[in-house]
């Protein structure tokens, strides 16, 4: 007796891929460069999107920065004239302003060059889609070997 099963219709073909394949080298490198090419202009526009939504943030949040600037500096003045002249009867009105004037403008100089600082390590160049067209690059190296 045989140990393995069999239907009436005698052996079956066991499905496998086709070793043959009807086109060319040709015509399979030329589907290669249009796929590769359609996959580039995807990644161009993952750019723009990329690009379009970090500028559309920054835009927001410097709105909202200048904003708050603004009201600040001007619930601020009352404060500073109060200061001043309630230094200016222990120093005298002049020292008083010169001095609280000093101190607002070193402590404002100092915000100004932190933020810039920040503004510049920010990275703006498109992360994502960067890594997208390295492996993008690679994909197109190991197609053409």
């Amino acid at each position: 007796m045989s140990a393995l099963p069999h239907d009436q219709s005698g052996p079956r073909s066991v499905p496998g891929p086709e070793l043959h394949d009807a086109r060319s080298l040709g015509a399979l490198f030329s589907e290669l460069m249009t796929e590769a090419r359609t996959l580039v202009k995807q990644e161009v526009e993952l750019a723009k999107t990329e690009m379009t939504q970090k500028a559309t943030v920054a835009g927001k949040n410097a709105a909202v920065i200048g904003a708050g600037g603004v009201i600040a500096l001007i619930g601020s003045l009352p404060l500073i004239a109060a200061m001043v002249i309630g230094l200016g009867h222990l120093i005298g009105y002049g020292w008083s302003a010169l001095l609280i004037g000093a101190v607002i403008t070193g402590a404002g100089a100092f915000l100004a060059m932190k933020g810039i600082k920040t503004m510049k390590a920010t990275p703006l160049a498109p992360v994502e889609t960067k890594a997208q067209l390295q492996e993008t690059k690679q994909w197109i190296r190991e197609q053409r070997t």
